[in-house]
């Protein structure tokens, strides 16, 4: 593994030496008009919280604020308890009930929200999570995450609030240990994982849904960078004794990762049985490769060694595991590859023997980008191969095509066509990935440390090679307090500055080099920016409970509690909101708080899709006061539509709010959400 520190002096030198003018005004872009184009009515979530981007590829830039607006979709308003991020829109069986929570793709949720100037939404998870919200369904890398956020944010005092927790959750884990093989063990569905090799195998062909217990790279890799995390965290805590045995489990599962995990025959990280029954015997290795034999790299724990590098050539075969479309999860050669068992109705459910799953391909995609960044011996694995599996990664974002393209990311894809397999309702805009994190720390190559240094090594092939990038500019960026800028500019006709790399902090420009490479630069560490938590008094997660819900049509429980339930999006694919009946005239929809409460303005959130719902043509608030219906002393306004329609007035007590609406002719009313906040 490469030492960053000659690295970084030569990078440094580099610096130094260039021939650098006086720097020039930074190519700052127009946020406002961005963000416009890109969230239209809702910019004005989007203009003060996220990092933003543009290149020379038009689709990676789309995917890129799809993605933030994916993120912001899935921010589910707990109440009083905060934001959490969700992986489905809308409920599913298996989520942690009343809250929709799920733990599998929480490291990849805070590897997103890491990135946001508003440190509010990953912080609320955060606690959440380690307040009770992690009940270890399944298997994750939180804590690893929380250091990873720490790294970005420099904010101490948050990630060390958990640590009694996070050690605890981390020993509640030795359950599934095996102490005479010093690994970890789990079933391959609460690896979030099911249909894989060891539970195909384990049913003999038959199934795989449950069973095929099997010590597996994932767990393995996920609870070494655990150990890892709470070791560093230990020791910023001053904790000594906790610092060295953490590091100490990390050193060990790392040792028995390699001894037992690794497989000479395959050459690839693979699961060993733990399960023993008529067709599969205790610590026997499987017999095929999966993507999930990457994910040792995701967290640094393979060793810089041509023998263990020499692995990526089977991401690169198309007789293993590289798919015309996207990454394989099984190689082709597996006897039960692609094999459809499972359905809902007459519908395919998700499988993991073969499909392009977004989840590992982002584990992959993150594996890769270390092994580029700062291991000496990368196997056949090429800078161009990560642009271009990256490209690969993006495409898989948009359906249809010509006019009918839209971007929506689903559960799973066909390995070979790149379409959708499962396209259940709940399967659109799943965030069950990353894409954010991906661009930041791979094609821009912002690589976060804890020291106070930036240091950017763009994961970019040289000019000429067909995966290249002319130019690329992110902005905004938080770190260590500051706000960073990265910019590339090839040949230096696109922003008219020079030609090469530099980075900006608040503004001024404080490093440049010429070529591709890696650049660092100090950063004085600023204290991290404090975030408001104003409390939504109006979200209620249990319907039938108060706060609860009225409405003058569409009375059904459900579509009348949507209205109340924390959850805002505008995408078209799957309704949210209470959705009125299309008459014409006035509609209402009332808030019954069930106590006096104190409030001083509204959020309200109109869905409109240019047919069926339109925003309503006027509005007006009233409160419930003196046994009957006050209006409130709200500037009356235009009505946003896929956007938030904001109300202000002196502070008021009152346990009843009605929302009346003028109703479009021939047109439905839909409410997204109506949030109602006191003078905080």
């Amino acid at each position: 593994m490469k030492h960053r520190l000659p690295v970084m002096l030569a990078a440094t030198i580099l610096s130094l030496l260039a021939p650098v003018a006086a720097p020039a005004a930074p190519a700052a872009m127009d946020k406002a008009a961005i963000a416009t184009q890109r969230f239209g009515n809702d910019a004005p979530w989007y203009q003060d919280r996220i990092p933003f981007f543009e290149s020379a590829d038009p689709r990676i830039d789309a995917v890129y604020y799809y993605r933030w607006s994916l993120f912001r979709a899935h921010q589910r308003d707990l109440g009083a308890e905060g934001y959490i991020s969700t992986e489905f829109l809308d409920d599913v069986p298996w989520q942690r009930h009343p809250f929709a929570s799920l733990n599998d793709a929480t490291g990849f949720h805070l590897a997103e929200g890491r990135w946001l100037n508003d440190r509010r939404f990953a912080g609320d998870y955060v606690d959440f999570m380690y307040r009770g919200g992690n009940d270890r369904h399944f298997t994750d890398h939180m804590a690893d995450s929380v250091y990873g956020r720490f790294l970005v944010d420099g904010d101490r005092e948050a990630a060390l609030r958990h640590l009694p927790v996070m050690r605890h959750i981390y020993r509640l884990w030795d359950e599934k240990f095996d102490f005479s093989k010093g690994l970890y063990f789990v079933e391959p569905l609460l690896d979030a994982t099911e249909y894989t090799v060891s539970s195909i195998d384990a049913s003999a062909g038959k199934d795989g849904f449950r069973g095929g217990d099997s010590f597996r790279p994932s767990v393995n890799s996920y609870m070494f960078a655990n150990a890892r995390a709470l070791a560093k965290l230990a020791d910023m805590a001053g904790d000594k004794a906790m610092a060295r045995e953490y590091a100490a489990r990390a050193d060990a599962l790392r040792t028995r990762v390699l001894d037992a995990l690794w497989s000479p025959e395959l050459g690839h990280f693979i699961d060993r049985y733990q399960v023993d029954n008529e067709h599969v015997k205790y610590w026997s290795p499987i017999r095929a490769r999966e993507l999930v034999g990457y994910l040792p790299w995701m967290f640094d724990l393979p060793p810089d060694d041509a023998l263990y590098a020499d692995a990526w050539r089977h991401l690169l075969s198309p007789a293993s595991l590289a798919g015309k479309a996207g990454m394989r999860t099984v190689e082709a050669s597996y006897e039960y590859y692609m094999r459809q068992y499972r359905y809902l109705g007459p519908d395919p459910e998700c499988q993991w023997n073969g499909p392009i799953w977004p989840y590992q391909t982002t584990q992959v995609l993150t594996a890769m980008a270390n092994l580029l960044d700062h291991y000496d011996r990368q196997g056949p694995v090429t800078r161009s191969d990560y642009m271009r599996l990256l490209r690969q990664y993006t495409a898989l974002h948009y359906q249809g095509a010509g006019k009918n393209e839209r971007l929506d990311l689903e559960e799973d894809y066909h390995p070979e066509t790149g379409k959708p397999i499962v396209g259940l309702d709940r399967s659109h805009h799943y965030f069950h990935s990353g894409y954010v994190d991906l661009i930041l720390t791979g094609l821009v190559g912002i690589r976060p440390r804890a020291d106070d240094v930036l240091e950017v090594n763009p994961l970019l092939p040289q000019a000429g090679d067909p995966q290249a990038l002319a130019w690329f500019r992110v902005q905004d960026v938080p770190y260590h307090g500051r706000r960073i800028a990265v910019t590339w500019d090839q040949d230096g006709s696109h922003y008219g500055r020079g030609r090469g790399l530099s980075i900006e902090v608040d503004g001024k420009e404080v490093a440049r080099r010429e070529t591709l490479g890696r650049l660092t630069a100090p950063v004085s560490r600023a204290a991290a920016a404090a975030y408001a938590r104003p409390i939504n008094r109006a979200v209620q997660l249990v319907r039938g409970e108060y706060p609860k819900g009225q409405a003058s049509s569409g009375t059904d429980p459900e579509n009348v509690h949507d209205a109340i339930d924390g959850r805002v999006w505008f995408f078209p694919e799957l309704p949210n909101g209470w959705s009125s009946d299309a008459a014409g005239g006035e509609q209402w929809y009332v808030v019954d708080l069930g106590k006096p409460t104190a409030l001083a303005r509204a959020e309200l959130a109109f869905f409109a899709d240019g047919r069926s719902f339109a925003a309503p043509q006027s509005w007006r608030l009233q409160v419930w006061t003196g046994g009957g219906w006050r209006d409130l002393p709200v500037p009356a306004g235009k009505p946003v539509a896929n956007g938030v329609t904001h109300a202000q007035w002196p502070t008021t007590e009152t346990s009843k709010v009605r929302l009346l609406m003028s109703q479009r002719p021939g047109r439905a009313t839909r409410l997204v959400e109506i949030k109602l906040f006191g003078g905080e």
